[in-house]
């Protein structure tokens, strides 16, 4: 073995000395001082260190006999997703303040799922891109257990390995019938022989489902009310737009490079489970009292738009993906900052009706989710109507009139979930209550993840040159 080829994978390497530098100061820290002790700090500061060396290292790279294959789109992706981790340890932080002896841990879970995540995206054969699936699914899972102290939580996770071991076994399924058709699990190896037939076809549809469960697509989406609602309000943030990003691209990857002798097949699988994603999910929105189950269904939708990207099979739908993703992060984790730091100060409360007359009491922070309400809407100026815009272009590209009528059913399902989100804008601003939630200081993690946020809002979609460097790694 060629060790040198280590030198090529900078960010993985840098996420393995953050989760052994994790467990060594968890370790060796005595339990009455891990308030004192600036576990958070080193942490959060070596996930931006990472960022700035995903940034830097951007040339594409083979190593390992191919098992292992990087280009610069991977490159950014990483290192938004990076960026979405930082996000959500900063908005974790006071949560985490109320459990010092479990800091540790929860740091070490979030830079494991990273890393799997990043092996993953990385991934140059069907073996290497499981074990990145599974490394990034278990932690999770754990993850969404972490509040040992509610039912909602261990019952949550329950769900959750549940549907993820049983995806993982159907994906499994479906990789041995590539393999039977083709003899061998390197992407390149396989895109170079592989046809549509009966076995071929088929195992197409296994992996897909596989992988449609961990983008949250209908009908693969059972599970995600039920976890998101138990899982700590972080890591319901975390699963919302990380965990979403970077399955979304390997799915891209993947379908583009591997399964592109087949794109007539899976072209037609994708309009089927976009139009039911956007629509089922956009219903079900409606009828949720609960805040973060309603985000969940929100969720489901927003990777129905995602996926609109893959449609096109082009250039521009890797970048739009891509840049969709970066807005989507900001836009979420700005909702789930809010709804975290009201949880805290409201007993734990997520229902909606908490919200009402919170204008009154809390303007900033209303404000604050009214504008990533309204980027996750598509309104204008905010970065999310740039976002959409960029996958509508994507997904009509290729000129299939099936795409056209795909992209007008998403534009009307735009308007509905403009509906949906303005009923959490008009319980905070216009429905009265007798007892608002009493006014209250946000701390100043809280404050920094928000305005973090915020100016990606407000800046992602005017700011040219973020489109530009997404686009030209696509290229």
């Amino acid at each position: 073995m060629n060790y040198s080829g280590f030198l090529n994978m900078v960010p993985e390497c840098a996420l393995i000395v953050a989760l052994l530098l994790a467990f060594i100061t968890d370790f060796t820290c005595p339990l009455k001082d891990r308030e004192r002790l600036p576990v958070p700090s080193v942490l959060v500061s070596l996930m931006i260190l990472a960022t700035s060396v995903i940034c830097a290292v951007s040339d594409p790279a083979t190593v390992f006999g191919g098992i292992y294959v990087t280009t610069e789109a991977v490159n950014v992706m990483k290192c938004i997703l990076a960026f979405g981790t930082f996000v959500v340890l900063v908005m974790a932080r006071p949560w985490l303040e109320s459990n010092p002896s479990h800091g540790g841990e929860f740091y070490m879970l979030i830079i494991s799922t990273l890393l799997g995540m990043f092996m993953m995206m990385s991934s140059g054969s069907f073996l290497m891109f499981f074990l990145g699936l599974e490394m990034a699914s278990v932690p999770l899972a754990c993850l969404v257990a972490f509040d040992r102290h509610r039912k909602e939580s261990a019952e949550g996770a329950a769900k959750y390995i549940l549907m993820a071991t049983f995806s993982s076994g159907v994906m499994l399924f479906g990789i041995s019938f590539i393999y039977a058709a083709t003899g061998t699990l390197y992407f390149d190896d396989v895109a170079a022989v592989i046809t549509a037939k009966p076995l071929t076809i088929m195992g197409l549809t296994f992996f897909f489902s596989g992988l449609g469960f961990k983008i949250s697509l209908v009908p693969f989406h059972f599970w995600t009310a039920d976890t998101y609602q138990g899982a700590p309000t972080p890591v319901t943030g975390y699963l919302s737009v990380i965990s979403k990003g970077a399955a979304a691209i390997t799915l891209c990857i993947i379908l583009t490079k591997v399964f592109q002798p087949m794109v007539e097949y899976w072209d037609y699988m994708l309009y089927i489970v976009i139009v039911l994603s956007i629509t089922v999910a956009n219903l079900f929105a409606i009828r949720q009292s609960e805040l973060k189950r309603f985000m969940a269904f929100s969720s489901i939708s927003q990777a129905g738009y995602i996926m609109l990207a893959v449609v096109g099979n082009s250039q521009l739908g890797m970048a739009s993906l891509t840049y969709y993703v970066l807005v989507y992060i900001v836009a979420n984790m700005s909702v789930f900052t809010v709804i975290n730091v009201v949880e805290r100060n409201n007993g734990g409360r997520t229902d909606m009706a908490a919200y009402n007359g919170f204008y009154q009491t809390n303007p900033k922070l209303s404000f604050l989710m009214t504008l990533a309400l309204f980027s996750l809407a598509g309104i204008p100026p905010f970065a999310g109507m740039f976002s959409k815009f960029f996958v509508f272009m994507a997904g009509v590209q290729n000129g299939d009139p099936w795409a056209y009528f795909v992209v007008f059913i998403a534009l009307v399902n735009t308007v509905v979930s403009l509906y949906y989100y303005l009923l959490i804008v008009k319980a905070m601003y216009i429905t009265k209550t007798d007892e608002p939630l009493p006014t209250f200081q946000s701390d100043i993690y809280t404050k920094c993840a928000l305005a973090i946020c915020t100016a990606g809002i407000a800046l992602f979609g005017v700011v040219s040159c973020i489109y530009e460097w997404i686009a030209a790694a696509s290229m």
